[in-house]
């Protein structure tokens, strides 16, 4: 008889191997196919889709539980290890590449500077179905029992059914008890920004130094947004592309230069 071959599934995240997150992910990636991990040895939560040139690369292989999972340690950024994976660790392209879950929301003008997001648009640039997942809660004791149902869907929708050539998806699951959730809602970012702030504080020797803080205003009000979707209770899944384009503004574009 001839041997099943199961999907190739390839996890990262930007909160480090060895974060709750990415250990409940890879549980429910191992029950859709054969999981390879490669991700950071350290926090890279914010580094958005930077990569290491300056630098060598170290991968090595790490035990962190039990589990027919293979585990890489990578010294460098998401994107970095996506790279590395899908070119160096693995013998074969992956069918699917997953990221997070993410501590903390990468809703709205948060997937720009996501590393989490960044590896599933890196995903999408390498040809791979991509997913970056996030629950809305920034702590480390963060409780993903309730999110684990929705990432096993929507995960194995894609690889059943695929995704659309250099699209990955950026999924936020709200942080609610399980009888307030109302769904899944396909939906368009929030447009909104951070309005930083800068704490400004002195060291021991007398020179300044700064710690950033900031609130993120909501500039949207639609009801077709993430940010109003995850009010509302839904689990949201926003189609994200790499091409960067602003293809209605061409043609205004060539009137301002009188091309």
């Amino acid at each position: 008889m001839t041997k099943m071959v199961k999907p190739l599934i390839l996890i990262t995240n930007d909160d480090g191997i060895s974060s709750p997150g990415i250990r409940v992910l890879i549980r429910q990636m191992n029950r859709l196919g054969d999981v390879v991990v490669v991700a950071p040895d350290s926090p890279q939560s914010g580094m958005s889709h930077a990569i290491t040139i300056s630098d060598s690369l170290r991968c090595e292989p790490i035990f962190m539980d039990s589990g027919p999972q293979r585990e890489f340690s990578c010294s460098g950024t998401p994107a970095d290890c996506i790279k590395i994976g899908v070119h160096e660790i693995l013998e074969k392209k992956p069918d699917m590449i997953v990221s997070g879950i993410n501590h903390g929301s990468n809703a709205s003008v948060n997937v720009l500077y996501s590393g989490t997001m960044a590896a599933a648009i890196e995903g999408a640039l390498q040809g791979v179905p991509s997913i970056g997942f996030s629950l809305l809660d920034y702590s480390w004791d963060a409780d993903f029992s309730e999110a684990e149902n929705y990432v096993y869907k929507i995960a194995s929708m894609v690889l059943k059914k695929g995704m659309p050539n250099g699209v990955c998806l950026n999924v936020n699951i709200p942080k609610i008890s399980a009888k307030r959730y109302k769904g899944i809602r396909v939906c368009r970012q929030t447009i909104g920004k951070w309005m930083e702030k800068f704490d400004k504080r002195m060291d021991p020797n007398g020179k300044s130094y700064y710690w950033m803080t900031g609130e993120f205003k909501d500039m949207d009000g639609s009801d077709e947004t993430d940010i109003w979707a995850l009010n509302k209770n839904y689990v949201t899944v926003v189609p994200v592309q790499f091409d960067l384009t602003s293809h209605k503004s061409i043609i205004d574009i060539n009137k301002i230069l009188e091309l």
